[in-house]
């Protein structure tokens, strides 16, 4: 059996034995995991069998796949990078424990992963374990920091990829009412710390504009606590679409299909995150569910530029550079938090490329300072313009 062949194999079966040892735990419907191909690759990935790695495994946050977002932008990193008959993913449950995220990674080193990439700061302390007792595994945690690890320092066989959301989002919420949006919302997912510093600073960047145009501006904020949208949160968004609200923020992989459903039945607009969702309205003309394309921008950060970067420094034979350290990704550092700027995805009335460019380069350069916070309890501080609806 060749490699590639034991490779689909063993993808399969790990499946199935991570299902059975979490029902052997009394988890039985905690966490399910998935073996991985979306059927695509790139050059890199076609070229896998020149690579210093051979397989590589990816542990999920909790929603889909196929979120359109967060979990989808890390597994096409993973992918891309090493073809589809060299990687699996693992989707774990709303619910799911520490104990049964070790078992995926258990079950992904068992499974001959050299590479482990944990997407979500959920993945802590379950990576302070792993890291002991598979030394000789590199992980990648995205979304992860020391403190969510829990040990003193960020274990040798670990590198941390963090960003500054706060950038995005204050970059999404400047844009929005710097165009004369007046009637906002945010729309965040679980309450977790990269979902908070996304709204913190779409916050301020809303302040921020009001005082630039003198216009008052209410903004709606909730948690819907899931990564997913059902039909209590649409029709909640709905309420707020009737009542006069023009963009929601959807932050929080696929709860944005919430808002989405109840834009399109008002005329109203999303804010997407994570990845440049633009597309999805596109589509959305294009076979006739959408009258117009509801994606006024997407608050975007390189989570799909930074695992394949990484991938690549282990390739190289570059991973004592990054390993132990944690990287954390802004416009200080490069183009790893913005706006979409091409021209089908930007959908403004009139804040221009420009003008954004500006803003951008004056938090790049320090002048523009945006504050950041991971605690849902401390809130941003706005000038009288800035009315906001904190909803629990």
């Amino acid at each position: 059996m060749s490699m590639i062949s034991r490779r689909k194999f063993m993808a399969v079966a790990g499946a199935t034995a991570v299902v059975s040892a979490l029902a052997a735990c009394g988890s039985s419907s905690s966490s399910t995991s998935t073996a991985a191909s979306t059927g695509s690759s790139s050059a890199a990935g076609s070229e896998a069998g020149t690579k210093a790695l051979s397989y590589v495994a990816l542990c999920c946050d909790t929603g889909t796949i196929d979120d359109e977002s967060f979990n989808q932008a890390c597994w096409e990193a993973v992918e891309s990078y090493m073809g589809t008959e060299n990687c699996q993913y693992y989707i774990p449950e709303a619910d799911a424990s520490d104990e049964d995220r070790e078992t995926f990674i258990r079950q992904a080193v068992n499974d001959g992963a050299e590479v482990v990439v944990c997407v979500g700061y959920l993945y802590g302390a379950s990576l302070a374990w792993a890291a002991e007792q598979y030394p000789d595994t590199k992980f990648i945690a995205v979304d992860v920091t020391q403190a969510d690890i829990g040990t003193d320092t960020i274990p040798a066989n670990c590198y941390c990829i963090t960003f500054k959301e706060e950038q995005a989002g204050y970059l999404a919420g400047y844009a929005v009412a710097k165009d004369g949006f007046t009637k906002l919302g945010f729309l965040g997912g679980m309450a977790v710390p990269a979902v908070i510093r996304y709204g913190y600073g779409y916050i301020q960047g809303i302040d921020a504009a009001a005082q630039e145009t003198g216009n008052a501006v209410e903004v709606n904020y909730f948690y819907g606590g899931q990564f997913y949208g059902d039909a209590n949160i649409t029709s909640r968004m709905e309420g707020w679409y009737s009542n006069g609200t023009e963009i929601v923020f959807a932050c929080g992989g696929g709860i944005y299909t919430s808002a989405l459903e109840a834009a399109v039945k008002n005329n109203g607009y999303v804010v997407g995150v994570d990845v440049d969702q633009n597309y999805i309205g596109v589509n959305g003309v294009e076979d006739g569910s959408f009258s117009y394309n509801p994606f006024i921008t997407s608050a975007m950060k390189g989570l799909t530029e930074s695992v394949s970067d990484s991938l690549a420094n282990i390739d190289a034979g570059d991973w004592s550079s990054i390993a132990g350290t944690n990287g954390n990704f802004g416009l200080e550092e490069g183009e790893y938090v913005g706006l979409p700027t091409a021209e089908g995805s930007w959908n403004f009335r009139t804040f221009t490329v420009e003008e954004y460019e500006a803003v951008k380069a004056k938090i790049a350069s320090g002048e523009v300072v945006v504050d950041n916070s991971s605690e849902d309890s401390v809130k941003p501080t706005t000038s009288d313009l800035v009315t906001v609806n904190y909803i629990q």
